[in-house]
């Protein structure tokens, strides 16, 4: 059995953080995610904090992430935590019960947040493989990733934004895209891609596109990030 404690044995405290847009997309799914990671470390508690405020944690806290952009901004902006992907976790779990997904093909985008993990880009090749997919990597991946485009907005315009996406999306070489970050879902969607995220892949659920126009859903994001605190 794979704990939380073989890796970081030493923190005062571990939590879960799934993320605003996990939360929004599927809340249901993470707490499925919450219950999985409590059936392996009892400790483990809920943290639903945005990353965008003050998590409040004690000093020495281990927080465990779906979401690259909060996994870079709890380890970079808060003194004193430190961070693990939801996806190494799993990685790393040699009793998962992982579904078969076999004669399933398709190109992997990497969150541009964790560029420079590698850790994480094995993680999730580990995760697929165990699952009997197949993988056609595209020219930028792991650290040669490059955004999908929803970081782009608001710093440009919407319509550059997505010309980028769709510009990202179609360097892919698979029709099927698998994606570990919620916001990738829209922009591969918006790209022309069918996006399939991760851990919809793991619980076998089905990817839904949901709200993916850039301004409506930034302000989704935005709204729920103020009451995240």
């Amino acid at each position: 059995m794979f704990f939380v404690c073989d890796i970081k044995s030493e923190m005062k405290k571990i939590y879960y953080n799934p993320g605003c847009a996990l939360l929004i997309y599927k809340e249901d799914l993470a707490l499925k995610v919450l219950r999985y990671l409590q059936d392996i470390d009892k400790r483990i508690e809920l943290h639903t904090v945005c990353c965008h405020h003050n998590p409040r944690v004690e000093k020495d806290s281990l927080i465990i992430n779906t979401c690259a952009g909060c996994d870079r901004r709890f380890s970079n902006l808060y003194e004193g935590i430190e961070t693990i992907s939801l996806w190494e976790m799993i990685a790393n779990d040699e009793t998962f019960n992982y579904p078969d997904h076999s004669g399933l093909t398709l190109s992997i985008h990497d969150a541009c947040p964790i560029r420079l993990k590698p850790q994480v880009h094995n993680a999730v090749r580990k995760i697929l493989a165990k699952m009997n997919v197949k993988v056609i990597e595209n020219e930028f991946s792991k650290d040669k990733s490059i955004c999908c485009g929803d970081n782009l907005y608001p710093h440009v315009s919407v319509a550059k934004a997505q010309e980028h996406m769709k510009k990202r999306a179609q360097s892919m070489p698979c029709e099927n895209v698998c994606v570990y970050c919620v916001s990738c879902i829209k922009s591969m969607h918006i790209g022309g891609k069918t996006p399939l995220y991760l851990l919809d892949l793991i619980f076998l659920e089905q990817t839904i596109i949901g709200v993916y126009e850039t301004e409506e859903w930034h302000d989704l994001v935005n709204e729920y990030i103020k009451k995240s605190n």
